[in-house]
């Protein structure tokens, strides 16, 4: 670990659900070591969130849901009552000794056991301390609870997601959390590099809100060029064509046509070189002017071939074209093999588990991965004695009281 780009960076992560986790596992990953705080007894809310739940070596189910085994990944658990006093005293003195702490709690709940920025950069002048929520740290609904689904809709995104004529519809994941944690990620790291410079940490306040206006993208950005609300269009592009699904004699499958020689070379394989010429369709211009018109002809024409023949065909003439995978065909594709996006990690109760892989490919400092997602307080005992050179008898003292959990398995 020495290697890893992030070695000798300690975090201290408050946070729960995903968009803090999912940054806090980034990190892990690139090298920094991850204290992972949780509830006494129940620990972070994802733990619960199943079924499915990984299987024991027995194959009964454990209490490990799959859902908070996707972003936890190279943490160490410490189970922590921040209602108590001894517990908020074993956060602060954590802090201390942190680099970075990440939390997601209500605007103005940790000042209330006096663990929000304000006091704790009193005693850590060089703390990056990461605050996540809903709506912001400011603003009229920064006390608003905030989760993905109402994000996602109240962000625009689900306006410009579903076809034409159904209902919006929300991404199949959690995209408004996991890109609020990539957000969260560079803003740490910038913090961080700006603190070599100028010896100070500094308060980082993101939303899912704004991260997810941030990528709106070119979407938002025509609205704010022309003032029109952008409709639904299913799965086609809003101004490239054709970029979409289209029906083999199969199944669907991708046509992602960029520029107007992929498209002539499509006419020329699909036999429809008349779509291409001057008259018609041959720049991107006149396809989206024309779509209405192009793509019900476009249809015509790809339905007469396999998706598989399209696809062999099309490939060969470099038109970018793909099928539609389902997670089966995903994960046991060559390419998610070659690429090693699964990694296998030795788990306490499942022998070993399958996680999902960093996509982060590094020459000189690769990832690493520091194990499997921990069990609730797993290493309660080994942080406090390592980092706050608590003694077993005060250690003790504290599960006695419920401050901390020290779980045996």
């Amino acid at each position: 670990m020495a290697d890893a780009p992030l070695s000798g960076l300690r975090v201290l992560d408050l946070s729960r659900i995903l968009a803090g986790p999912t940054c806090a596992q980034t990190l892990a990953d690139l090298g920094a070591e991850v204290i992972k705080v949780e509830r006494v007894g129940r620990g972070d809310d994802t733990r619960f969130w199943g079924p499915p739940f990984l299987k024991d070596k027995t194959g009964a189910e454990t209490k490990e849901s799959a859902y908070y085994l996707s972003a936890n990944r190279g943490k160490r658990s410490i189970a922590v009552d921040l209602a108590q006093a001894e517990g908020q005293a074993l956060i602060r003195d954590l802090a201390a000794r942190s680099d970075v702490l990440i939390e997601n709690f209500k605007v103005g709940d940790l000042a209330r056991y006096g663990l929000d920025y304000e006091a704790l950069s009193q005693h850590a002048q060089g703390l990056v301390y990461c605050s996540i929520t809903g709506f912001g740290q400011t603003g009229p609904y920064r006390h608003r609870a905030g989760y993905d689904f109402l994000i996602q809709g109240m962000g625009g995104i689900m306006s410009l997601t579903g076809e034409a004529d159904g209902p919006p519809l929300k991404a199949g994941v959690a995209v408004a959390d996991v890109v609020c944690g990539l957000y969260a990620t560079v803003a740490i790291q910038a913090a961080i590099h700006a603190r070599a410079r100028t010896g100070r940490g500094q308060w980082i306040d993101l939303s899912l809100y704004d991260t997810q206006l941030a990528w709106l993208i070119n979407q938002g950005q025509a609205y704010l060029t022309t003032g029109d609300v952008p409709p639904r269009r299913g799965n086609m592009h809003p101004t490239i064509v054709p970029y979409g699904t289209f029906p083999a004699s199969d199944q669907d499958f991708i046509l992602a046509i960029g520029n107007d020689a992929q498209f002539a070379r499509f006419c020329a394989v699909g036999g429809c070189e008349d779509l291409a010429t001057p008259a018609r369709f041959a720049t991107n211009q006149a396809r989206v002017r024309g779509r209405d018109e192009l793509i019900p002809l476009l249809r015509q024409v790809t339905v007469t071939r396999s998706s598989a023949d399209w696809i062999t065909v099309l490939e060969a003439e470099g038109v970018p074209c793909g099928p539609v995978h389902d997670l089966e065909q995903v994960f046991g594709h060559p390419l998610t093999q070659a690429r090693e996006m699964v990694v296998r990690l030795p788990h306490p109760l499942a022998g070993e588990v399958d996680l999902i892989a960093s996509p982060i490919k590094m020459s000189d400092t690769p990832v690493t991965y520091q194990g499997a997602p921990p069990l609730l307080g797993a290493d309660t005992k080994q942080i406090l004695t390592q980092v706050l050179g608590l003694s077993p008898g005060q250690i003790a003292s504290l599960e006695a009281k419920g401050v901390i959990d020290t779980p045996t398995t």
